[in-house]
């Protein structure tokens, strides 16, 4: 049996993801899809750049593990988010029925644990605060160069 890297190690994965939208001057959130230790779906937020409020990390990164496996439904699956999803995208992670969601910051104003009954399936299992530090300051950053 194949040992599990750690979150930490694919939260770094979706880091890099969330640092290629912070080049495109996007807000820097990356997402990656995880299978069996292997990445299989990667995303950053493209809104800007495709003039799309959809084009979130978590639901390219979604889209890109759906063609993956030629399969609508992604149970077995982890996803790492830098933030936590917004309801959009924890409703989209709830159809595909992704196994894990695993987040860095919280949300308090457009995260979807500010909802209920939550989007998510049922049997999912929720993990937060996965290198908090280095995603809040990510985004603090992005937004408070924004400010200036």
């Amino acid at each position: 049996m194949i040992k599990p890297f750690p979150d930490e190690f694919f939260m770094s994965m979706a880091l890099k993801e969330a640092m290629m939208a912070l080049q495109e001057e996007e807000i820097p959130i990356g997402s990656v899809i995880v299978a069996k230790n292997q990445i299989v779906g990667r995303g950053y937020n493209q809104v800007e750049r495709l003039h799309d409020v959809t084009a979130h990390a978590e639901i390219i990164a979604l889209t890109a593990a759906s063609n993956f496996f030629n399969n609508k439904y992604l149970s077995g699956c982890t996803i790492y988010v830098t933030i936590e999803p917004c309801m959009m995208c924890a409703a989209a992670i709830g159809w595909a029925q992704i196994e894990r969601i695993v987040y860095g910051a919280s949300d308090p104003k457009k995260g979807f644990t500010l909802f209920t009954p939550s989007p998510l399936h049922p049997k999912a299992i929720v993990e937060t605060n996965v290198m908090n530090d280095e995603c809040a300051e990510l985004l603090g950053q992005f937004f408070r160069k924004k400010r200036e």
